[in-house]
């Protein structure tokens, strides 16, 4: 796999092929990116909900109407549509329930380990709780993360993708009950495979140039 033919060739897919599904086991690798993708200290501050039968990617298209309306026929025809989440508050409780996790899963070489990973981890989190007070922006941050590793992978897998911010979070968040589970929505990616009809698909891609973006320290 060469990643540069990877970034060079996928797009923000505008129009899926509805008779096209991803297969499950395909799907599977896509799931384990969500949960495998990194985030800071490991917080995982997030939860996603999958839609992939036809009722299931209405129920999401109710986030895309009114101002958002250009994006339903995307959510509809999509094979699969996630909802990235987060979480609306991260407390000692979560904090702990992380920390028994990892020792789980053997992540403590050591016992001296275990404390040494807890109080960086809280340091780090008690910053943007009490400190900076931006932990809600902190968490959408780490969804972000989770989403950019998505649209790559989907893209090393021949899966087409398209993130949608231009959906009412506050009209999902009431329909899917999120804010009393303790999450709230960001935002959606669409997968599944392009329509031939599809405008975007034939136009080149269209970056900065290497010389404004790139500084090479000596």
């Amino acid at each position: 796999m060469n990643l540069i033919d990877v970034v060079q060739t996928r797009y923000s897919t505008k129009e899926f092929d509805a008779n096209k599904k991803i297969p499950d086991e395909l799907f599977q690798q896509i799931k384990a990116l969500l949960r495998y993708s990194p985030s800071s200290v490991n917080s995982q501050p997030w939860h996603f909900v999958i839609a992939h039968s036809d009722e299931a990617r209405a129920t999401l298209s109710k986030g895309t109407q009114g101002l958002y309306s250009f994006n339903e026929a995307k959510v509809l025809n999509a094979s699969h549509v996630i909802l990235f989440c987060a979480k609306t508050e991260i407390n000692d409780d979560y904090i702990q329930h992380l920390l028994e996790t990892e020792e789980r899963d053997g992540r403590f070489a050591e016992p001296a380990f275990k404390e040494t990973v807890n109080m960086g981890r809280t340091m780090f989190i008690n910053m943007h709780r009490f400190d900076l007070k931006d932990a809600q922006h902190w968490m959408e941050k780490q969804v972000y993360l989770n989403m950019g590793t998505v649209l790559l992978g989907a893209a090393a897998l021949g899966v087409d993708a398209l993130p949608i911010e231009g959906v009412d979070t506050k009209v999902l968040n009431q329909e899917l009950g999120l804010l009393e589970q303790g999450y709230s929505a960001v935002a959606m990616v669409a997968l599944g495979y392009r329509n031939d009809s599809d405008f975007n698909a034939g136009l080149p891609k269209s970056r900065l140039p290497e010389g404004e973006i790139f500084t090479q320290l000596p």
